[in-house]
């Protein structure tokens, strides 16, 4: 049974010290609801004896020590996966933000995956084509690999990945059963607005899952969105392992990160 708790002690920053707590676990996600009714997430860091460090998946304003409701929901932050997500755009928490409805899940998956033993890997056999001939011949990809992509300032690594997501394919008799799944992590919003509307104009949308920030800073006059990618799948149409980090909190009041360059990953 959920319990909730209106025992929360201080708030700094991202971080929450909720007081007597029973049955709580390391890594499980926890829901906020604030007085009006509003919820947010957040996900447990720490726990000593009936006391738990959560972190705030989103910002800390207008959270009432007093008056605020936690609940832990028994289990570690889940995706709802669906073969209706090709085509889709998702936030960090796996939220469609591309004014479609609602996933209807098939199943949940536990993003943070299990440690894979090597030994008990399928041979890499299904060679991906990605039409930038130093990627293929230096570089071979096959299905299930990750491509991270390390660029410099003013080089088109935008492009770059646009283009390799947007040509990769697999040779032979099952390169109908292919997807890509693309995570940029850390961009503009300027970028992030390429990257859709390139893979919509181009037709790549079509068997693609993005996951991307779609978040403009507040003097542009966009509303900022919830979070940022921080668990890229593998790239597979056959599903795969999950990759975590840590999850970075996400808010109108941050500052805005027009002067850096990450770089996106085509996974």
């Amino acid at each position: 049974m959920i319990k909730e708790y209106r025992t929360i002690q201080e708030v700094n920053g991202p971080l929450m010290v909720v007081r007597r707590v029973s049955g709580v676990t390391y890594d499980e996600l926890g829901e906020i609801e604030l007085p009006d009714g509003t919820v947010r997430r957040c996900q447990v860091l720490e726990v000593n004896g009936d006391n738990a460090v959560v972190q705030l998946f989103e910002s800390s304003a207008g959270i009432n020590l007093a008056e605020s409701k936690v609940r832990f929901l028994g289990h570690p932050l889940q995706l709802g996966v669906s073969g209706d997500m090709l085509g889709r755009v998702f936030n960090g928490m796996g939220k469609p933000i591309d004014g479609g409805p609602e996933i209807l899940a098939e199943e949940y998956r536990d993003i943070n995956g299990l440690p894979m033993n090597p030994a008990a890997r399928d041979y890499p056999n299904e060679f991906i084509q990605t039409g930038i001939s130093t990627i293929d011949g230096l570089n071979t990809l096959v299905r299930g690999q990750k491509l991270p992509i390390f660029s410099g300032s003013g080089l088109p690594h935008a492009a770059l990945a646009a283009q390799i997501a947007r040509q990769a394919r697999v040779l032979g008799d099952d390169a109908g059963n292919f997807a890509v799944v693309f995570a940029a992590i850390g961009i503009t919003f300027e970028e992030s607005d390429f990257f859709v509307q390139e893979f919509r104009r181009t037709g790549a949308i079509d068997r693609t899952v993005l996951f991307t920030p779609r978040r403009r800073c507040p003097d542009a006059g966009a509303t900022p969105a919830t979070s940022t990618p921080t668990w890229p799948p593998s790239m597979s149409g056959r599903g795969g392992s999950w990759a975590r980090a840590a999850p970075s909190p996400s808010s109108p009041s941050l500052p805005c990160p027009r002067t850096t360059r990450p770089t996106p990953s085509p996974i």
